[in-house]
């Protein structure tokens, strides 16, 4: 209390100082001095007026605590003269069960006075009832059904009431009432039947669907309240509960499931298009039967059924089961990705459970998958195997078609820039888009996946091509004479690998989301294989034409004045007016391998030493014939080559370099003409610059080895950028021996 004290001495010198802290602050002392005197005599005020509202307070519960003591005394006395009422009472309740059990009689008897009617009656209501129903005027007919259960089961409980265990009259009133249960079951009747045919029903008179439906909901009502006396009597009235709400759910799945199976009137042996038909006949009907539950058989059923939400699960329900068997049969391939297409994309459509109408009501996204992933999986495990076997065999069929044009008299057709082709690439490639759009219509994964199987089978089918090519040109060689279009057709076997390239980057663009892969890359690798092959096929048949002018050169005939180079130009341009059919860039690649051909066989005429110049003169001809020679090979390939971009002068320089060999006049200085020689062509060697010596003619043995030793000490190095031209000529063997000697 003191150090409380404290405090607040120093919190109010504190204020006092902070109120006092200029001299012209003191003239206002008195005026604080009563404002703080204000604000005491307020804050003591409050104090004491909540201490006197806490009393008040206490006081009044004090008081009603007393209260309460004394109303508890009165009840406990109460509670004691209830008791002792009751303890005396006991005898007097046992004395009345004489009256207990005539109140019950009188019960029993109320009953039946007031079924009287009903009860004398039975027969005739029965035959009136079944009247009503034979004119399906049900409501009447039910409201007749109800009055003679309702006159059975009060009598039935009274007589429970009054002894459960007389079991005759209960059988007694049963059967007096027998066939009112026969009624009941004909009326149920009735309303299946009716339900069965409310999709039609509704339409034409939807007040007997409404009918049905109210009758169902009386029965529904009854039976609860039924129910709920037998939980308090035990009593239960035969036939009950009836569960026609319950029933009436299971005779609409009846009907929707019948309605679904009922829609198949083809089969595979009478109609290859039978599953289409099928797939197409369900969606008009399920599509056209929702249509109708939603616009007016939603209005003959309460709120409370929810019966549109109810249909679609029906239908979806009855049509995963069909799917299901569907799925089960042997199904062709096209059968699998029409029923495929139908399930994925065609069943949660506009066109069917996603229209326009339907989806205003019910989220088609909500329902679960028609058939579940692993069917979906099995039927495109099955569609792949299938889809590979055929391909194999259309791919197989369609390259034994086209092999037998290739032994046509009559040339292949040429496509709209004159380039020579077959019907193979379209044939295979119209295949792969036919199938690739169908995989299309499931999903984007199968869809990748039928594009993966397609260029994997098209890389087999590229090997079977190569060795088809071969074969063939392995036949005409046996007999060049056959077949009579043997160059065009190859040419044609050339463009269509460049075909098949251009048809695999145009399938890729269109159905794939990657531009490059492994597949691609092995397919390119043969097509360029097979054209390549292709190529040197066509020149071998050049060049086996141009054998015996290729064997006149550098030779004595040659020497004067033969005309085996004209002949050689003349040849190759008249095959290349057909090889001017071969696409880019296989037509440039051509060019070149022709254009070196022509050229390493020259130089091979030259390393065979056919001919030895016995003078200068001989060795000058020999060397201007040469360079004319190479000029004249210049001309032809610079034609050849026009628009290709193909320098062709290098090679043509190889022939001029060894007649400047021939050519030199002065012997001592054949070693720099060599040396030159060698370091234009790093490639060539010893026994080639031997072979060049012994044509010349006039170097000794001497010279020959100082020339081959000097030039094996400063042999050059090769260079990357130059392309070898003899490398790959070999020279005789018998050759080189006399050479050395």
């Amino acid at each position: 209390m003191e150090e409380t004290d404290r405090e607040a001495v120093a919190t109010a010198v504190q204020r006092v100082a902070g109120m006092l802290q200029r001299p012209d602050q003191l003239d206002k002392v008195e005026q604080y001095r009563r404002r703080e005197a204000r604000k005491k005599a307020s804050v003591e005020a409050r104090l004491k007026a909540a201490i006197q509202s806490q009393l008040d307070g206490v006081r009044t519960g004090l008081s009603q605590l007393h209260n309460a003591l004394g109303d508890v005394k009165d009840i406990q006395r109460s509670l004691g003269d209830v008791s002792k009422d009751w303890r005396q009472s006991i005898n007097t309740i046992e004395n009345l069960k004489d009256v207990k059990d005539a109140v019950v009689q009188h019960s029993q008897l109320a009953a039946a006075v007031e079924n009287l009617k009903n009860i004398f009656s039975v027969p005739e209501i029965v035959q009136e009832a079944h009247n009503l129903i034979e004119r399906a005027e049900l409501l009447q007919a039910h409201r007749k059904l109800m009055d003679l259960e309702c006159s059975r089961d009060d009598l039935m409980y009274e007589q429970y009431r009054m002894d459960v265990k007389n079991t005759h009259d209960m059988n007694l009133i049963r059967n007096y009432f027998g066939e009112v249960q026969n009624l009941s079951e004909e009326l149920a009747k009735q309303l299946w039947m009716v339900l069965q045919r409310s999709l039609l029903t509704v339409r034409r008179d939807p007040t007997m669907v409404v009918s049905v439906v109210r009758i169902i909901e009386r029965e529904e009502k009854i039976d609860r309240r039924m129910l709920d006396r037998k939980k308090q009597t035990g009593f239960i009235p035969p036939g009950r509960p009836k569960k026609w709400k319950e029933k009436m759910f299971e005779v609409l799945e009846g009907t929707v499931s019948t309605r679904i199976e009922g829609s198949q009137s083809d089969t595979r042996e009478s109609d290859k298009m039978w599953l289409v038909r099928l797939l197409e006949i369900t969606r008009k009907y399920v599509q056209d039967d929702l249509i109708v539950i939603k616009n007016l058989m939603i209005q003959c059923f309460p709120p409370n059924y929810d019966i549109l939400n109810k249909f679609f699960t029906l239908y979806h329900k009855a049509l995963s089961v069909r799917i299901e068997e569907l799925a089960s049969e042997d199904l062709e391939a096209n059968e699998i990705v029409s029923l495929l297409t139908w399930v994925l994309n065609t069943y949660k459509s506009a066109e069917m459970m996603g229209h326009p109408e339907l989806t205003s009501e019910m989220d088609v996204n909500s329902m679960g998958p028609l058939l579940p992933k692993e069917v979906v999986d099995q039927l495109l495990s099955k569609y792949i195997q299938i889809f590979t076997s055929n391909i194999t065999g259309w791919l197989r069929k369609a390259l034994e078609t086209d092999k037998k044009d290739w032994k046509k008299d009559t040339e292949p057709e040429a496509d709209q820039d004159g380039y020579y082709q077959t019907t193979l690439p379209a044939i295979v490639f119209q295949m792969f888009e036919q199938n690739l759009q169908v995989a299309a219509q499931i999903d984007e994964i199968f869809k990748q996946e039928v594009l993966r199987l397609c260029l994997k089978q098209m890389t087999s089918f590229l090997i079977r091509y190569r060795e088809e090519a071969i074969a063939y040109k392995e036949d005409h060689m046996r007999d060049r004479q056959h077949p009579q279009c043997y160059v065009q057709y190859m040419i044609a076997i050339i463009n269509n690998c460049q075909t098949f390239k251009e048809s695999i980057r145009s399938l890729k663009k269109k159905y794939s989301k990657t531009e490059f892969d492994e597949n691609d890359a092995a397919i390119d690798s043969t097509l360029d294989s097979v054209a390549k092959d292709g190529c040197v096929y066509l020149l071998d048949e050049v060049f086996m034409d141009l054998e015996q002018h290729l064997n006149e050169l550098m030779t004595r005939k040659w020497l004067t004045g033969s005309n085996a180079v004209d002949t050689i130009c003349v040849t190759i341009e008249d095959y290349f007016n057909d090889f001017a059919k071969i696409k880019k860039p296989y037509n440039k690649e051509m060019t070149f391998e022709a254009h070196r051909r022509v050229v390493i066989e020259y130089i091979k005429a030259v390393m065979q030493k056919r001919i030895s110049f016995k003078n200068p003169d001989e060795r000058k001809e020999g060397a201007e014939r040469m360079i004319k020679e190479a000029e004249q090979f210049k001309f032809l390939f610079r034609k050849l080559s026009a628009g290709l971009g193909e320098d062709t002068d290098r090679l043509c320089d190889t022939i001029v370099a060894l007649a400047e060999v021939f050519k030199l006049t002065d012997p001592t200085l054949l070693y720099l003409e060599v040396s030159t020689l060698v370091s234009k062509y790093p490639d060539i060697r010893e026994d080639h610059v031997l072979a060049l010596l012994a044509v010349r003619g006039d170097a000794n043995r001497e010279m020959k080895q100082t020339i081959i030793e000097t030039l094996n000490q400063n042999k050059p190095l090769s260079t990357v950028n130059i392309k070898p031209v003899f490398r790959d000529i070999v020279v005789p063997t018998m050759t080189v021996n006399k050479l050395l000697k």
